[in-house]
């Protein structure tokens, strides 16, 4: 039996971080482009939260090491300000 499971998300360009602890982010991120790139979803939105900005260097530092990611910004304020982070991915 595989002792992580991966968590059971709706795979719709929109991965809301609220409700992980920033120690599973660092998988999780990575996980969720890769099914997003499967699905033909090449803008994603990822919600962090503003804070102290700790989860939103997590979710930055995992990006960077994605190959599939093309860029990241932190969101207009319409989309989040700070608080979220657009991704651009490559097709497959």
């Amino acid at each position: 039996m595989n002792k992580h499971e991966p968590p059971k998300l709706p795979i719709d360009g929109m991965l809301d971080l609220h409700t992980f602890q920033p120690k599973d982010v660092k998988d999780l991120v990575p996980d969720y482009m890769a099914q997003c790139r499967k699905q033909g979803i090449l803008q994603v939105r990822i919600i962090h939260g503003k804070g102290i900005g700790t989860l939103r260097e997590i979710v930055h530092a995992a990006l960077s090491t994605i190959p599939g990611v093309v860029s990241f910004r932190l969101a207009d304020e319409e989309d989040g300000g700070w608080g979220a982070t657009i991704v651009r991915l490559k097709p497959l």
